[in-house]
C-alpha cells in the first residue's frame, strides 16, 4: 500500500460469454495456481447446468445469488483501553461482493462428494440455493448479521 494517496483499482475485463465483470471476479476467485482456463470451464459448466435445471438465465440466477449472499453489516475488532470490542460496521459495496463470492465458493467446496461428482455441479447447486435464499453461504451471511446485532451495544465506538 502506498504511503500517500489512494490505491488505483484495476478495471477487470468482462468475461467472454456473459460479458459480466462480476463473473470475471468470480472466475478469478475460483482460479487455482493461475489456471484461468480451468476455472472458466468449471464456471461455464456450472452455468450450463443451472440453465438446464431451472430453464432461466444463468447470469440472472448468479447475480441474484450474489445479491442474496452479500452482507449488510459485519463486526470489526477495535482495541479500546486494553479490551477488544467487536464493533458492528456497514459493509461497503466492493467488500460485499468479495465476501459473497468467497462464501459461495467456500460453500461449494465444502459440499459432499456423494451427491455431486464435480466442482461445477457443486457450484451450480450452491448458486441455485443461494438464489433461493438457502445454502451454506446464506447461513454464513446470517451468522455475520447475527454477530453484528449481538454487538450493537458497541456501535458508539465506531471510528
Amino acid at each position: 500500500m502506498p504511503r500517500s494517496g489512494r490505491v488505483q483499482r484495476r478495471v477487470l475485463e468482462p468475461d467472454a460469454i456473459y460479458n459480466s465483470r462480476l463473473l470475471t471476479r468470480f472466475i478469478n476467485r475460483v482460479m487455482v495456481d493461475g489456471k484461468k482456463t480451468v476455472a472458466q470451464s468449471l464456471i461455464y459448466k456450472a452455468m450450463e447446468e443451472i440453465e438446464k435445471t431451472t430453464g432461466k438465465s444463468p447470469l440472472g440466477i448468479f447475480e441474484t445469488a450474489i445479491s442474496n449472499v452479500s452482507p449488510k453489516m459485519e463486526v470489526r475488532p477495535r482495541r479500546i483501553g486494553g479490551a477488544s470490542y467487536q464493533i458492528p460496521v456497514e459493509v461497503r459495496g466492493d467488500r460485499k461482493e468479495a465476501l459473497a463470492i468467497r462464501w459461495i465458493i467456500e460453500g461449494a467446496r465444502k459440499r459432499s462428494n456423494k451427491e455431486f461428482h464435480s466442482f461445477a455441479s457443486k457450484l451450480a447447486a450452491e448458486l441455485m440455493e443461494a438464489a433461493e435464499g438457502k445454502g451454506v453461504a446464506i447461513k454464513k451471511k446470517e451468522d455475520t448479521l447475527r454477530a453484528a446485532e449481538a454487538n450493537k451495544a458497541f456501535a458508539h465506538f465506531r471510528f
